[in-house]
């Protein structure tokens, strides 16, 4: 059986406004659902799951979609600035590689 995954109300909130952005983009491009689709070799219901921002679709049809609309770039930018990530390397604090097990 499948653990259905849950996602935080602010975090779908960002998946939303994700999924309008790229809503937005298609039809500023005046491409139709169906056009953005078979370019990304998703299907039409796939398609308008991206636009709803859900999250249960793969990031790689997320990233098909923005390379169809040539925005694939944009997803390079996420961490691009990471302040609190440069602030603990410049503070020379060790990382381990795996976090702690958790004890049971």
């Amino acid at each position: 059986m499948k653990k259905e995954q849950v996602i935080l109300p602010k975090n779908q909130r960002i998946l939303s406004v994700l999924g309008e952005n790229i809503r937005l983009a298609r039809l500023r491009r005046k491409l139709s659902a169906e056009q953005v689709s078979e370019r990304a070799g998703i299907s039409r219901v796939g398609l308008w799951k991206i636009e709803k921002g859900a999250p249960e679709v793969a990031i790689g049809s997320y990233l098909q979609v923005l390379f169809i609309l040539g925005l694939e770039q944009d997803l390079r930018l996420v961490a691009d600035n990471d302040p609190l990530g440069r602030k603990l390397q410049d503070a020379q604090l060790t990382t381990k590689e795996r976090a702690p097990k958790q004890k049971k």
